[in-house]
């Protein structure tokens, strides 16, 4: 049985299905949206560990809790309880990193987000979840 859930959320329609899917397939799992703020990966080749984080402006950390706020509604429409989380760095990473430490069962993504909407396939952070992830992921087209 699934018990905890993560879905990467970015406010986009792909993010918002696989959230209404997560709600749906998984009634009675604890769930969390997770939202990433990109760092180019420049930036982040220079840093040493996951603890070590590049500076984000203020602006860019209100716009992930504005996002996050939008799922937040979606599971008032639902009855769920939500919790949210806000990481940077690289999406594909930070997100199988965040799951494997915090010991969730299953990935709910997404097949491509706000950068991949032209996108036909499975966007490039999806496609990456989808092989680095030790758990099952979910890709919601």
């Amino acid at each position: 049985m699934v018990e905890r859930v993560l879905v990467a959320y970015d406010g986009s329609p792909p993010s918002n299905d696989a959230l209404e899917y997560a709600f749906e397939t998984f009634p009675e799992a604890d769930m969390t949206a997770l939202h990433v703020i990109e760092v180019p990966e420049s930036h982040v080749a220079i840093l040493e560990g996951p603890e070590i984080r590049p500076p984000v402006t203020e602006r860019l950390r209100e716009h992930g809790m504005d996002v996050l706020d939008e799922a937040m509604e979606l599971a008032a429409a639902y009855g769920r309880a939500l919790e949210t989380e806000i990481l940077t760095g690289k999406p594909d990473r930070r997100i199988v990193d965040y799951a494997t430490q915090a010991d969730y069962d299953t990935i709910v993504i997404g097949s491509h987000g706000r950068e991949g909407i032209s996108r036909v396939l499975l966007g490039t952070v999806s496609e990456d979840v989808v092989r680095r992830a030790p758990m099952p992921v979910v890709v919601v087209r």
